[in-house]
């Protein structure tokens, strides 16, 4: 590609809105424009990355036995509505009628209408195993989009789904698919890790995570460096330490000016896990039948020396989204912001509480009375609840297979897997005919990686001060050629040999200055860099520099050019062999 033929333009500048980054270097090198919040244009450039990316991803699922396929992003809603996530999935799901009336959606995953395919498609054992996917727009009507193309609303995911007759079955997939994807990661350049996750609104009881490190990712993960725990903090379980003796009569004891958990371990001259505190929220439940919406005030229990994750509090509550409960939520269930409890207050409420206040007696937990607290409350004798493990880790917990200290860091998602087991085939009648003729549920897995994101990861990982540095298997192409020459023949013709003997090559032949064309071959960042002046020329001689080391030159003659350019091509491609 000519650079004097190149549609997008590089800018001296990110705009303020550019919030990390590599998504300001992405801006600046013209491979992405926004048109709207969470909303992208792939400019030429960023194309070339993503088509490369999609190309891995191609070869390691076709490795597996993939077959691609692709499904309409508009679905009828009857399928969303047969499993549920139709009621179930707050306003991410963007929902609309056609011309007629009916309702329809904009898919942000596909297990729905991949199981409708499957009903009538898949009859008989014989036809199973199968695993099939597709490269292809989703939606979801993301309410914080930030970062460019790392939480968007329209973005570009692999999501591949597989078949099986049983478990077993399934969790060969599984594994081939948790391979896979590290192969992947690889050969794009990318660094990651597996953790064990929830798997949210998809259902299934087993998931991991493909997570980038990253100071600015939203996920809070738990590892341990002694063993190889992984997990994200939302399903992150440790080591508790309970605190069991005889129960004591409890009294009503006056605490003035102690509404935070320091305030009052202070007051009372007692250690934090001697108190409980209460977390309110409102979950909102909705009837799978009817789709109708029912508000109840939450109210998680844990011990004061502890916080609570409140992903564990939603699946335990059972609540399809959690909110913050209002004060005057609060106050019309009988109980007081500050210095509550679930002990007196009004029998609807759904109480939660962690298993290291049910395994610990004679906690200090608030009187529903503003400065009064209770002394010697006891779970089950003092209120009911269902008991559950709620408690968020944290740095310095115990790991549960070790017994070392965890550690905390953030990360971004690039890929998830999820065993669905018969979570959609028994909500839309997936079945198949087994030896014997009987009819059973086909055992379901999924499987995804964003596309988008990925490389938004790599511009992360990859750029110095000057701009990118993307590895050669994801960068748009993979020789810079910057042509200092008065006349174009002879690097019109260097470029020709190049092409000729498919080397990917940006051709920068446009009439600017020598300083503007290093500025700009350093911002877009391209593997390799070849540049020939009129002194080089006259010398029969080439300038190769390596965008990992720009500090170094290498002069080799212009007859070898070629030979050079693929030697440092192959060099670069085994080192990302997977």
């Amino acid at each position: 590609m000519r650079m004097s033929n190149q549609f997008s333009r590089t800018l001296r500048e990110a705009p303020a809105s550019a919030d990390s980054i590599g998504y300001a270097f992405l801006l600046r090198c013209g491979f992405i424009e926004q048109l709207g919040a969470g909303v992208f244009t792939l400019l030429p450039l960023g194309l070339r990355s993503i088509r490369k990316i999609e190309h891995i991803i191609r070869d390691e699922m076709n490795a597996i036995g993939g077959q691609e396929m692709l499904m309409p992003v508009v679905n009828p809603a009857d399928i969303w509505k047969e499993t549920g996530r139709y009621y179930s999935i707050d306003k991410e799901l963007s929902r609309f009628k056609d011309r007629v009336g009916r309702d329809m959606v904009l898919a942000m995953t596909h297990e729905e209408c991949v199981s409708d395919v499957a009903r009538y498609q898949i009859d008989s054992y014989k036809q199973l195993p199968q695993l099939v996917y597709q490269i292809q727009t989703k939606w979801r009507d993301d309410p914080r989009p930030r970062a460019g193309l790392i939480r968007v609303r329209e973005f570009t995911m692999k999501d591949s789904y597989s078949f099986d007759r049983n478990q077993e079955g399934l969790e060969l997939q599984y594994n081939r698919h948790y391979k896979a994807y590290f192969t992947i990661f690889n050969r794009c350049g990318l660094p990651t890790i597996a953790v064990g996750s929830d798997s949210g609104m998809m259902g299934g009881k087993v998931a991991h995570e493909y997570m980038y490190l990253s100071p600015i990712g939203e996920d809070t993960l738990i590892t341990c460096s002694n063993c190889d725990y992984t997990a994200n903090r939302q399903v992150a379980t440790f080591v508790k330490e309970y605190y069991p003796e005889d129960e004591k009569k409890m009294e009503k004891v006056h605490t003035p000016n102690c509404k935070t958990i320091e305030e009052l371990a202070s007051f009372l001259d007692i250690p934090s896990h001697k108190t409980a505190k209460a977390l309110f929220m409102m979950g909102t439940f909705v009837d799978e039948k009817s789709g109708e919406e029912e508000n109840k005030l939450i109210v998680g229990v844990i011990r004061g020396d502890m916080e609570i994750e409140e992903n564990k509090l939603q699946h335990a509550s059972k609540a399809n989204a959690l909110r913050v409960a209002h004060v005057d939520e609060i106050q019309a269930m009988k109980m007081a912001p500050g210095y509550g409890s679930p002990i007196g207050a009004d029998p609807s409420i759904i109480v939660v509480v962690d298993d290291s206040v049910a395994k610990s007696n004679n906690l200090v937990a608030g009187a529903n009375v503003d400065e009064y607290h209770l002394i010697n409350t006891n779970f089950p004798r003092d209120y009911k609840a269902i008991v559950s493990d709620i408690a968020s880790a944290t740095k310095g917990n115990i790991c549960v297979n070790c017994g070392h200290p965890l550690n905390v860091s953030k990360g971004i998602e690039v890929g998830n897997i999820f065993q669905l087991g018969t979570r959609y085939s028994d909500a839309l009648g997936v079945t198949y005919q087994d030896e014997q003729g009987v009819r059973q549920p086909v055992i379901m897995g999924s499987y995804g990686i964003g596309v988008g994101r990925l490389l938004a990861c790599l511009a992360e990982e990859y750029h110095d001060e000057h701009g990118l540095k993307l590895p050669i298997t994801t960068s748009p192409y993979q020789v810079h050629f910057v042509s200092l020459m008065k006349e174009s023949d002879t690097t019109d013709a260097i470029y020709k040999q190049l092409t000729d003997e498919g080397i990917e090559v940006l051709y920068d032949d446009r009439k600017e200055s020598a300083g503007v064309k290093f500025a700009d071959a350093d911002l877009i960042g391209l593997p390799i860099r070849i540049t020939l002046g009129q002194r080089g020329f006259k010398e029969g001689t080439i300038e190769l520099k390596l965008r990992s080391d720009l500090s170094t030159t290498h002069t080799i003659a212009i007859d070898s050019v070629v030979s050079e350019v693929k030697k440092h091509i192959k060099e670069q491609m085994d080192q990302l062999k997977g």
